[in-house]
């Protein structure tokens, strides 16, 4: 098993577009010629687009782009640029007057970090969409990492930078990576030691104090801590899977969510993966489920130790 690019699997593009000055951005994984593709959500506040026809009991059984971005529910606007930018290249699915591209998304809360009006809307969907390349993966402070935080349950002035994270591997033909937005409610563990990489910090903002303590020492204090949460990912592979084969890969991502990130899945975040096939390799569908919960927990990891201190927020780097 070797470590490749996100942007290596086949059929796969990747592309960022953000304002740094408004601290938001979106990235969009394309697929031109269509990829099988499946969905699962876990966090209990939400934004998405185009899920239910991902039920294998649905017709359109082709994804030709997933987008994550920022704005919260406003991002999902993106979407639309990037099926202007599908619709003009005549991919999408044939309606006969015309292709309608099928574009998935999920979105995250990054409202309160920079200026709450700029989002990402249909001008940066399509320039993210221009952007797509299948030659680098960037990491960090970018696309819709750029406003990204972690670790926000005693507020955003203790929570720490998160980011855009990216991880795949290579085994024969094979091909499985994640690529992922990290923007939870909770700390960033490593997973091989328990270390904390990133997450809600002391009053001091120099260490830190652990999510998970903290909910157990409040466990009777229901109060709203809705400060701008939620974890997006995709994840990609060549292999050849059906619809439902798609949504149980999507569904063993999350492991990865939960090895990296404590705690993972609550009521506040809107936790989504969505899995994108490109059908180019026969592949066992454990084999490839294992894997996509590995590569997602790197990613995760990955996203957290690229991303710099910005807007007010320390960074893994000047932590450490």
């Amino acid at each position: 098993m070797k470590e490749i690019k996100f942007a290596n699997i086949d059929g796969i593009k990747i592309g960022h577009a953000q304002d740094f000055e408004g601290a938001t951005g979106c990235t969009v994984v394309l697929c031109e010629e269509g990829a099988t593709g499946g969905v699962d959500v876990r966090g209990g506040s939400p934004g998405t687009r185009e899920t239910d026809l991902l039920n294998p009991q649905n017709l359109v059984d082709k994804i030709h782009a997933v987008v994550l971005s920022g704005g919260s529910a406003f991002g999902l606007d993106a979407a639309s640029g990037v099926m202007k930018y599908l619709e003009e290249r005549d991919i999408g699915f044939d309606v006969q007057v015309t292709k309608v591209p099928i574009v998935c998304s999920a979105v995250l809360f990054d409202l309160v970090v920079g200026d709450y009006r700029v989002r990402p809307d249909f001008n940066m969907g399509y320039e993210a969409a221009k952007n797509a390349n299948n030659k680098e993966d960037r990491s960090g402070n970018i696309g819709a990492g750029t406003g990204a935080t972690v670790g926000k349950f005693l507020g955003v002035e203790r929570a720490m930078k998160g980011g855009l994270g990216s991880y795949a591997v290579q085994i024969g033909d094979l091909k499985v990576g994640a690529i992922v937005a990290v923007n939870c409610l909770g700390d960033v563990i490593d997973p091989d030691t328990g270390e904390i990489l990133a997450g809600l910090l002391d009053k001091e903002g120099k260490d830190f104090i652990g999510t998970e303590n903290t909910l157990i020492e409040n466990y009777n204090n229901k109060k709203n801590i809705f400060s701008g949460n939620t974890t997006i990912g995709v994840v990609a592979t060549n292999g050849i899977f059906t619809k439902a084969e798609a949504n149980k890969l999507a569904s063993m991502s999350h492991n990865g969510y939960a090895r990296a990130i404590r705690p993972a899945h609550t009521i506040f975040d809107g936790d989504t993966i969505f899995t994108m096939a490109t059908g180019k390799v026969e592949a066992d569908i454990n084999v490839v489920g294992f894997l996509a919960a590995k590569t997602m927990e790197m990613a995760v990891v990955d996203a957290i130790k690229s991303a710099d201190s910005a807007y007010g927020f320390k960074g893994y780097k000047d932590i450490k």
